[in-house]
């Protein structure tokens, strides 16, 4: 990839904020008498909370405090710690479906457009440590909020479907390999990207060397479309 799309990458913002509601620069101002301001306010608060101390670590009693309502008015609108977890869920995962409803999939142009997939998650990846600190503790205990929300559940099977189309124009072409599996596809596009960030402070101690600069950024990105699109790319039968 060359140095100028990579710094178009790189510089391109990704709106993934979840600390924030849209107009809302006031955190700390109370808006009780507005139910939907109200509710949003805690939603924000709570989502700090669960990226930065986790399902467990997380206490209704300070997102009540920051948020200045009532514990009783948080399960008013969430019933309890569960359903307030499930709806920041819910929340990050409408914000990443957004995302990949706007990467540029064309099935006419299968390589640029499995370039662009590629190119774009890991970006997203890249700018979205509140997400994967939300899916780290959903994994911890066994996704069985996950399991609770249906729009959740449902939030890839169009990706996947537009996946599936890129590859089988692909093979027509002849540009990519036969019996690529959509799903497996994008669950290596996926992990290829997250592991990295969701370790790379470890990785940094550990190798002493820091992953989080860019150049070793970049190169990783590189590094993560030459396995993606190498494995797709067509083999001609000797």
């Amino acid at each position: 990839m060359s140095r100028n799309r990579l710094e178009r990458v790189r510089k391109s913002p990704v709106k993934t904020s979840l600390s924030k509601a849209p107009g809302d620069s006031k955190t700390s101002r109370p808006a009780t008498r507005d139910p939907v301001r109200t509710k949003g306010r805690i939603l924000d608060i709570a989502s700090e909370e669960f990226a930065s101390r986790g399902f467990d670590g997380t206490r209704v009693d300070e997102i009540a405090a920051r948020s200045k309502v009532s514990k009783n008015l948080i399960y008013h609108y969430f019933e309890n710690k569960d359903a307030l977890f499930i709806a920041v869920l819910e929340r990050a995962h409408e914000l990443f479906r957004a995302h990949e409803e706007s990467i540029s999939l064309n099935e006419s142009k299968p390589i640029e457009s499995m370039r662009n997939l590629v190119v774009e998650s890991f970006r997203y990846w890249s700018e979205s440590r509140q997400f994967i600190a939300y899916l780290d503790s959903a994994n911890f205990h066994k996704s069985k909020h996950v399991k609770k929300s249906a729009s959740i559940r449902n939030a890839y099977s169009s990706l996947v479907a537009r996946i599936r189309g890129i590859l089988e124009q692909g093979v027509r072409e002849r540009v990519f390999r036969e019996g690529v599996d959509p799903l497996d596809l994008y669950i290596s596009i996926s992990a290829l990207a997250y592991h990295f960030f969701q370790f790379q402070h470890m990785y940094s101690i550990v190798f002493q060397k820091d992953l989080s600069a860019d150049t070793i950024i970049a190169k990783r990105l590189r590094h993560v479309e030459d396995m993606i699109l190498g494995y797709l790319q067509f083999k001609p039968k000797s």
